[in-house]
């Protein structure tokens, strides 16, 4: 979706011996100042790349890969994970440019990845006549680095030049480069932009010009206490960065500052600037003419989404009440006259779009030449409706696409009539539709192959009733028939934050080998999402968190209450800080779940604010230097409260040591405490991978087949 440009997307948190994994004791005795989690005792640990960290982490995935690769399953899982990510049957999804479907496309020919296009009419047609624009393979190997695609920003109107973002193992942090599309395979211009690595945002303001936000010295005097870049600048063709324009210089507090860009239906484009304050509070500005920036009247915690029919659409995070206009409330889609607010420079009159019933919540906004495409949750169920607007007056229709799953926008830009849409369930393999904007006319593109027989596997919607009275859904897919004996191996998988919401989704992985394998999967839709608007993820914000934790611990205890799985058969999973979700459920409740799969996860809470992205975050989990705050976090932090005359479940960590988003030293910190505390734990650090913990679909697949492996030995087996 092109519509407003950020520079970039603020990084949320949103993957030799056969014996049974023993008890972990460490070679130096511990000591009182070891066991302590607020001593310094484990700050090696947070070295990224220092020499002690790297080897006890080469021990620690020595040990743990010798009882996992060695289980007779492990094999047939990371078969069958790596045919399903590197199948030519999945689905190539694009993006439209000039009568072009442009793709990004890994195989097992491919492994780092094409960057390619074909002709939209080819596309539609089903014909293979790809065009390879650049091979990621190739390039590494010319170059000799561990090249990642990241991403790429081709310039509007023409799309002919395009900035590249290229990234060293996985990581946030980027190089970027200007690919001429005409040039062919290595078309990268002579003259062209070659930005350092940075974490860094930009967007494209002339054939010769960008609006470029990055760490300008190099020594991260320009970057924020979050990581990220506080000043922008316009940086010409041909211009070192010392010589770039200074537009807009933010606060080393803010969370990051980027340029943007607005497009209406007419292609006419203005720039500007969004000033994250913190996570979830954004001032955004406009330049005028004589790049004079220009605050847009609306809340900080708003959203802008486009311009359509002269209108600015917004989303509210929060209740607004514009002076003299009456009340809108958080969650509504609501608009002004663009053309209005430039000639007179205050707020004109906010008309509403679209309000959410308490069960609804607006998931996404899209823009197309005709109309504006609205994703909507009804009770976490998804469906897409088209709006216009007539005479000063906003019309809406339902785009005909299956129910009870998630349809929603693939990709929709106003230079285009044709939209992308898509649509999935937990049964339903992903399938792509054209949207005509013009007619509405709704085309079968293409459908992902059913990776396993769904015909013997049902899907309920289920609700657990959380500790404070709050109804709490959840999603049960299962074999038809099955005996509620509490002896069905079930994993329950988390997010529960940052307003993210997880909705029905197919997963050819978790289809073959858990489902397959008897396996019952859990999806629950805990507080701290998204699924039902911005008060549902309000309700666990700082030091009311321990909702979103009481929901899944509910959700976990509604399984069994009901006799669907036991203690004895239950496991969870998730990532980032549905990874720290998994280490609250290990200290909070170990008695409750036989096997925990932890990715990526924040688990110091304490010092999470001084790792990497961190103190970016503290709008979602408080500030430890607020004493109130800090007091909830220390209850709460999953590092500073492993109890050494507890029993704990053999829990498994995953991390990455290129992840410069989600600190490695959270999991290496947290193992080395159950290591010395003699609690049992498995351990996985992939060297390169970055926040997915897997730099290319081989290693994905390793990580998958570990993860199933695990939890076929502690839930299937009983290890």
């Amino acid at each position: 979706m092109r519509t407003i440009l950020m520079g970039v997307a603020m990084a949320v948190l949103a993957a030799c011996a056969s014996q049974e994994a023993t008890t972990v004791t460490t070679d130096t005795p511990a000591t009182a100042s070891a066991l302590d989690p607020n001593s310094e005792a484990h700050l090696w640990l947070e070295e990224v790349e220092g020499e002690q960290a790297l080897a006890w982490v080469r021990a620690q995935n020595e040990r743990s890969l010798a009882v996992l690769e060695n289980d007779a399953r492990f094999k047939g899982y990371y078969d069958a994970a790596l045919a399903i990510s590197t199948s030519k049957e999945r689905i190539p999804y694009g993006s439209i440019r000039k009568g072009y479907v442009y793709n990004f496309w890994q195989d097992d020919a491919h492994e780092r990845g094409i960057w390619r296009r074909q002709a939209l009419a080819d596309y539609g047609a089903g014909k293979d006549t790809w065009e390879t624009l650049l091979d990621i393979d190739a390039l590494a190997a010319k170059e000799g680095k561990n090249w990642v695609y990241k991403g790429v920003s081709c310039r509007p109107p023409e799309y002919d030049d395009c900035l590249l973002q290229l990234s060293d193992g996985g990581k946030d942090a980027v190089s970027v480069r200007e690919y001429d599309i005409a040039k062919g395979v290595y078309g990268f211009r002579a003259n062209g932009f070659d930005l350092p690595e940075s974490k860094q945002g930009f967007v494209w303001e002339s054939e010769d010009s960008i609006l470029l936000a990055t760490d300008w010295a190099g020594d991260e005097s320009t970057m924020t206490d979050s990581g990220y870049p506080f000043v922008v600048k316009r940086l010409k063709r041909g211009q070192p960065l010392a010589a770039a324009q200074e537009l807009f210089r933010g606060k080393k507090s803010d969370v990051g500052v980027y340029g943007f860009s607005i497009e209406d239906e007419t292609g006419k484009r203005w720039f500007g600037i969004s000033q994250s304050e913190t996570f979830f509070t954004t001032n955004y500005f406009v330049f005028d003419a004589t790049d004079k920036a220009i605050q847009l009247p609306i809340p900080k915690k708003a959203t802008p989404q486009g311009v359509f029919a002269d209108t600015l659409l917004l989303t509210l995070e929060e209740d607004w009440a514009p002076a003299g206009q009456g009340q809108f409330v958080t969650g509504d889609l609501v608009g002004f006259s663009w053309s209005a607010f430039l000639a007179e420079g205050k707020l004109p009159k906010v008309d509403l779009v679209f309000r959410p019933t308490a069960k609804q919540a607006l998931q996404g906004v899209g823009i197309t030449k005709n109309n504006v495409l609205v994703n909507i949750s009804d009770n976490v169920a998804v469906k897409v409706m088209a709006y216009t607007k007539s005479g000063g007056n906003w019309s809406s229709k339902d785009v005909p696409l299956p129910p009870n799953g998630s349809a929603g926008v693939i990709y929709a830009s106003q230079d285009e009539t044709t939209a992308f849409l898509g649509y999935e369930g937990y049964l339903s393999p992903d399938t792509l539709y054209t949207y005509d904007s013009g007619t509405g006319e709704v085309k079968q593109l293409r459908q992902l192959p059913a990776w396993f027989d769904a015909s013997p596997y049902v899907v309920h919607q289920r609700e657990a009733t959380s500790k404070d009275g709050t109804k709490v859904p959840y999603f049960v897919v299962h074999k038809k028939g099955i005996a509620h004996d509490g002896k069905n191996p079930t994993l329950v998988y988390g997010y529960g934050g940052f307003q993210v919401s997880q909705t029905p989704g197919y997963s050819g992985t978790v289809g073959k080998l858990w489902l397959e394998q008897g396996g019952v999967y859990v999806m629950a839709n805990i507080r701290g999402g998204g699924e039902f608007g911005p008060a549902w993820h309000q309700a666990g914000l700082k030091t009311k968190r321990q909702v979103v934790y009481d929901d899944f611990i509910a959700v976990a205890e509604d399984l069994i209450d009901h006799g669907i799985t036991s203690k004895e058969k239950l496991g969870a999973m998730g990532g980032s800080n549905g990874g720290l979700l998994m280490g609250v459920m290990y200290t909070q409740r170990p008695d409750l779940f036989k096997a925990i799969v932890c990715q990526v996860p924040l688990l110091d809470m304490l010092r999470y604010n001084l790792l990497l992205a961190g103190a970016s975050w503290m709008d979602e989990y408080g500030d430890p230097a607020v004493p109130e705050e800090r007091a909830f976090l220390e209850k709460l932090s999953p590092y500073h409260n492993v109890d050494p005359a507890k029993t704990y479940p053999e829990i498994y960590f995953e991390t990455s040591t290129k992840d410069d988003r989600v600190h490695p030293g959270h999991a290496r910190k947290m193992a080395k405490r159950l290591e010395e505390t003699g609690k049992p734990f498995l351990y996985y650090e992939n060297i390169d991978g970055g926040h997915s913990a897997a730099a290319n679909q081989r290693e994905a697949a390793r990580r998958t087949a570990l993860e199933f492996t695990y939890l076929a030995r502690k839930l299937m087996d009983g290890k």
